[in-house]
């Protein structure tokens, strides 16, 4: 019988068995520890930075858009675009500046408050005015604000928008107001400024008028009709017809001065400097040619108001 399997003896005392615990090797977890713990080792955990060639995140110089701008060729392709790029932004500039004058332009809208005040003075009561040349700076005229008698667009484009509200107020006063309606009255008003300056334009051809008066002068002397277009339409809504014949009356008469001793020195002027006697058969066509815009302003301001007022 082998030792192992013999009992003990009776009335010996039993000894309580120990459990053995393995000793925990230097890098192994304790045994009693559920999760490792990770918050010591250096590259393990959340808060480590992943390797600079490691599969978390590419190295930079492996990214396409390195690649790219690390190409000799690619940096010389973005320098040739950005020449083109220039180069085709000037030549843009020099069409539109060839079609649109923009830095005329600028001249025409140099205008400050003073001005404006003064202005609206003069086309309502032109009768006091004496001086009517245009002053000049080295062979080019001042700006607006320094000349009262200078033409400008600002108060012809701000007065042509403030007839069009005013038309869109009478004709909703009077239950006729439709956007229709006021696109007509708009576009009527745009297609006889039109008409008025290509027929000044083909008769000073046909007279064969050497002026310095241009397209824009043009604009900006037969836009002012519209102040007093506006003043009779409102006189029209606050007075009835009264005020409004009364009111317009008196605007048509001061734009045809104010018309006449303008244009005078546009187109008479010139026909004296080159020596054309006054009482010649082309200076006199000049003159009815300068009657003749001037008058057509005062039918023009009644055609384009009188349906306005009931």
């Amino acid at each position: 019988m082998h030792a192992a399997g013999l009992a003990a003896p009776a009335g010996t005392p039993r000894l309580p068995s120990k459990r053995r615990v393995p000793v925990s090797q230097p890098g192994m977890a304790d045994p009693h520890q559920f999760f490792d713990d990770t918050s010591s080792a250096p590259n393990r955990g959340y808060g480590a930075q992943p390797s600079p060639g490691g599969l978390g995140s590419p190295s930079p110089s492996s990214s396409p858009e390195a690649a790219f701008l690390a190409d000799p060729m690619s940096n010389m392709a973005m320098a040739y675009g950005s020449s083109l790029a220039a180069h085709g932004k000037e030549l843009v500039d020099k069409n539109i500046d060839r079609f649109i004058p923009v830095t005329k332009l600028k001249y025409y809208f140099a205008v400050d408050t003073v001005y404006v005040g003064k202005k609206l003075g003069l086309l309502v009561f032109p009768y006091l005015h004496q001086d009517w040349e245009v002053q000049y700076q080295q062979d080019t005229p001042v700006a607006p604000r320094f000349d009262i008698n200078a033409p400008d667009l600002y108060i012809p484009a701000m007065a042509f928008i403030t007839y069009i509200l005013v038309a869109g107020l009478a004709l909703g006063t009077q239950d006729r107001f439709s956007p229709d309606l006021l696109g007509l009255q708009a576009s009527s008003a745009l297609a006889w400024l039109t008409l008025e300056v290509v027929a000044i334009l083909l008769s000073l051809y046909l007279v064969t008028v050497n002026t310095d008066l241009t397209t824009i002068d043009l604009v900006a002397f037969l836009g002012y009709k519209y102040v007093g277009m506006i003043g009779g339409v409102l006189m029209g809504l606050l007075f009835g017809k009264i005020g409004y014949y009364l009111v317009l009356g008196w605007c048509c008469v001061s734009i045809f001065v104010f018309m006449i001793r303008t244009l005078r020195l546009k187109i008479l002027a010139q026909a004296a400097a080159e020596g054309v006697p006054v009482r010649g058969a082309r200076n006199q066509l000049r003159m009815y040619l300068t009657m003749a815009v001037a008058a057509a302003q005062p039918l023009l301001m009644y055609w384009l108001t009188f349906h306005l007022v009931r």
